[in-house]
């Protein structure tokens, strides 16, 4: 599967900070070093219906990672997964009387066309469940002959207790755990299984739905969180810098995917720093498929709202927050981008210098892209009431926007 074309990420001068990042398992900041090259992964789509606004702020968030690495003089590997085969796709398919597979290579396209028109910076690697199946079986198999994983009616299930570390990223309780898995595609009543949270790694084969040779697992299709771990482990290996991903997927996602991993390899973790992105909502409530409460990007950009305009109203809002998409939210962002763009058109304005190491200040802090977009505000600010005798500080702006906030003026 590939990706989309990578927009050119201008250099600056000097040097960019280290990242301090919050840690959903450890519940504070930690400075990341990840050496010349950065690894991160970050969970992608269920493609059965277009990107919105939700998605676009959670891979906007690690677009941001991507540039204070690059800005420090780092390379970046980056790893993004499509989840093209799903009950909910099919159960979308199914609904609209489509096919699957023209379903989700659909809308992969158009999550494409998005981010290329967002200009997030695309993963080195965009690998599909589908794609991954055959590095899929082996774990699989290896998990349930190591004693790690058991066979239930056909189906293989991960035993949580196989991980002294379970619990660890999301910092649950057991009772808060079990809901969460009932919720969010798990199955903790199903009578037979060891422990309620033990999540799947091979459904066998349903009849009317699609499977795979499963080797010695016999036909069927793996369950979601292995997928990951196959294609993080095959692209980047254990103990990779950051898992990234929405906050509903620090549990159970991202707390099986690392029990997986460390099961399977017995070393820990399996990612340094676990970085969650905030919920968006709409009408009260957060923006999901399932509820149907949805601002898609294409629609947006259809109607013609310019993406740098979407870009910038999802930097006004810190990436952790939860926060609620409105009329105004864009508005604002479509006010600010008009500003900048004049206050970037003029041969000569107040000194750049200040600002670039602010802008990088604010990123290296957690990401807090408001206080970057403060700090360029201001600049505007003096520039219009003020102007300025540096000549080329506009484009230093200009060029500092777009390689640190992914903005282009």
């Amino acid at each position: 599967m590939h990706a989309w074309p990578a927009s050119e990420v201008p250099a600056l001068p000097g040097k960019g900070r280290d990242l301090r990042i919050h840690d959903t398992a450890t519940g504070g900041l930690v400075t990341l070093d990840p050496g010349p090259v950065a690894r991160i992964y970050v969970c992608g789509i269920t493609p059965y219906d277009a990107t919105h606004m939700g998605h676009a702020a959670t891979y906007n968030a690690f677009d941001l990672v991507q540039r204070v690495w690059l800005d420090n003089k780092r390379q970046v590997h980056y790893v993004q997964n499509v989840t093209d085969v799903d009950d909910p796709l099919l159960e979308r398919a199914i609904r609209d009387g489509k096919d699957w597979v023209e379903l989700a290579e659909g809308e992969t396209a158009l999550f494409r066309e998005d981010m290329t028109a967002l200009r997030l910076l695309p993963p080195q690697h965009y690998i599909g469940a589908v794609e991954a199946i055959p590095g899929i079986v082996p774990l699989v198999e290896r998990l349930r002959d190591m004693g790690a994983a058991y066979e239930l009616e056909g189906d293989v299930y991960f035993s949580v207790e196989s991980d002294p570390h379970f619990g660890e990223v999301s910092g649950l309780d057991a009772a808060a755990m079990k809901l969460l898995s009932a919720e969010r595609g798990g199955d903790p009543d199903r009578p037979g299984k060891k422990d309620p949270l033990d999540p799947m790694l091979w459904m066998a084969a349903r009849e009317g739905e699609p499977s795979w040779d499963g080797a010695s697992l016999g036909r069927g299709r793996p369950g979601w969180h292995i997928e990951c771990v196959a294609i993080a482990l095959d692209h980047l290996g254990m103990g990779f810098d950051v898992q990234g991903g929405g906050s509903d997927l620090a549990f159970p996602h991202h707390e099986m995917g690392a029990s997986h991993a460390q099961a399977l390899t017995g070393e820990y973790p399996f990612a340094k720093a676990y970085v969650h992105a905030g919920m968006v909502a709409l009408d009260g409530a957060k923006m999901s498929k399932s509820k149907g409460n949805l601002v898609f990007v294409s629609k947006l950009r259809r109607d013609g709202t310019d993406p740098a305009a979407i870009r910038l109203a999802l930097l006004a809002h810190h990436y952790r927050a939860d926060w609620e998409w409105t009329d105004s939210v864009l508005t604002e962002a479509v006010e600010r981008l008009g500003r900048w763009r004049a206050a970037v058109s003029r041969p000569d304005g107040p000194s750049a210098d200040a600002l670039v190491e602010e802008i990088r200040e604010a990123l290296a802090n957690d990401l807090d892209a408001p206080a970057a977009l403060a700090a360029v505000d201001a600049w505007a600010a003096r520039q219009d009431a003020e102007g300025g005798t540096e000549e080329g500080a506009p484009g230093v702006v200009s060029r500092a926007v777009d390689a640190l906030l992914g903005v282009a003026l």
